[in-house]
């Protein structure tokens, strides 16, 4: 495992903004993935809830190494950005859970997002730093608006 900036792990909002910014970029640059994957705390997941053509959900579940393998081409072809636009957050201890509504773009410039949805992000603070446990995120569907307590 990579060792992590001190600077993107020192808060809860440090490690917020530096998972946005790690997968964010145009079309054409790399993204750091050692610096994103320095960010999980081993064992960590990333969930995602996809529709197939039935209907039906299902989740995709995946390693930070293999989220890296299958995403990182796309976002260098294509560009992406995301941007957290609201959040809300639980706290008990060591343990936080974060909703991050999130706007989805191919570029910065974009004036509408191509997707929206909800992150939710499992934290862990192990005295010294903070660690992405799980990142879990459904986007919005015509059918499933972001709630208003969500900044939808």
């Amino acid at each position: 495992m990579p060792a992590a900036r001190p600077s993107d792990v020192k808060s809860m909002d440090a490690i917020m903004h530096a998972v946005y910014d790690v997968i964010s970029g145009p079309a054409g640059q790399a993204r750091d993935w050692k610096r994103f994957q320095s960010l999980f705390l081993p064992g960590a997941r990333l969930i995602a809830v996809q529709r197939d053509k039935q209907g039906a959900d299902h989740a995709l579940t995946l390693t930070p190494e293999t989220f890296a393998e299958k995403a990182g081409p796309y976002m260098r072809e294509h560009g992406f950005f995301e941007r957290e636009t609201h959040r809300s957050v639980e706290r008990y201890g060591a343990v936080a859970q974060v909703f991050s509504t999130y706007a989805s773009r191919y570029a910065k410039s974009d004036p509408k997002p191509f997707q929206r949805g909800i992150n939710s992000f499992q934290l862990y603070y192990d005295g010294h730093r903070w660690w992405v446990v799980t990142i879990y995120w459904q986007p919005e569907r015509a059918d499933l608006p972001i709630p208003s307590e969500y900044g939808g």
